[in-house]
């Protein structure tokens, strides 16, 4: 597929991701502004979840109830900072397929380039849980603890307030699920509210692994990667906490305002 966006696509992802709560910092200026004096715009990393849309592939592993599927890991890998507007096109592909027993897991790579340059951009990995679709026999593929975070407190907590409308920003970057926005929607689905979208808190939390590690400055991002464990409802507080972990890598993991984990197995490769 083919994506574009422009600088108020890029400044509008930064607001629904949590950027500018602190409309005059520093840090993030850069993000949530084009027009500022000497400050350029930026972008952030992982706003490439919204510019590889990779629901396409599902379409070719045979047939399933979609509202059987839950969203199960994400990860982008940067292979250069994102320009504050551009065009990509990127390619998908199912790269695994696993049989846990009650479900399979789905994982779906996109590989995105630079129009113009033909230059790598980013890859996103994002994996899917599809419940009843299991026990064909098939391999059960990794299992156990990933991303493990050391037994000693973190090096770094990072605390960030959702807004009450956090999830009608963030919806405006593509995802209209309506999950997110829809009372009775989300009453179906077992809530008694809607609930704020899961890359929504990727972003919450790649914010903060930006800030902490990478001195606010794209170029020095390479990764990030996690599992999401449990819903969070707009208005939440996030915080994430952060090991360091050697030359260039940190785990983390983020947890919601009554400290239950809402982003588990977390990962983050960056230029120290």
């Amino acid at each position: 597929m083919e994506a574009s966006w422009s600088s108020t696509d890029a400044l509008l992802y930064a607001v629904g991701v949590g950027a500018g709560q602190e409309p005059t910092a520093a840090h993030e200026l850069p993000f949530v502004t084009e027009n500022s004096m000497n400050v350029a715009q930026r972008v952030l990393p992982t706003m490439a979840v919204v510019l590889a849309d990779v629901s396409g592939a599902f379409g070719d592993i045979g047939s399933f109830n979609p509202a059987m599927l839950v969203h199960g890991e994400q990860k982008v890998i940067a292979h250069r900072a994102l320009p504050a507007a551009g065009r990509s096109v990127s390619e998908a592909e199912i790269t695994a397929i696993w049989d846990k027993g009650k479900g399979a897991v789905v994982e779906v790579t996109a590989e995105a380039r630079d129009v113009t340059t033909d230059e790598p951009l980013f890859d996103v990995v994002m994996s899917a849980f599809i419940r009843g679709e299991g026990g064909w026999g098939g391999e059960r593929g990794p299992s156990g603890p990933l991303n493990v975070a050391p037994d000693r407190a973190p090096d770094h907590v990072v605390s960030d307030m959702t807004r009450p409308e956090q999830a009608l920003i963030y919806r405006l970057s593509g995802d209209r699920n309506p999950l997110h926005s829809d009372p009775g929607f989300a009453e179906l689905a077992g809530f008694d509210r809607p609930i704020l979208h899961g890359l929504c808190t990727y972003g919450f939390a790649g914010r903060a692994l930006l800030h902490t590690l990478c001195d606010s400055n794209p170029e020095q991002f390479r990764s990030i990667e996690g599992r999401f464990s449990s819903p969070v409802f707009p208005g939440e507080e996030l915080t994430t906490h952060i090991w360091d972990t050697g030359e260039g890598t940190a785990v983390f993991r983020t947890t919601g305002a009554d400290g239950r984990v809402v982003l588990d197995s977390g990962a983050c490769t960056f230029q120290s």
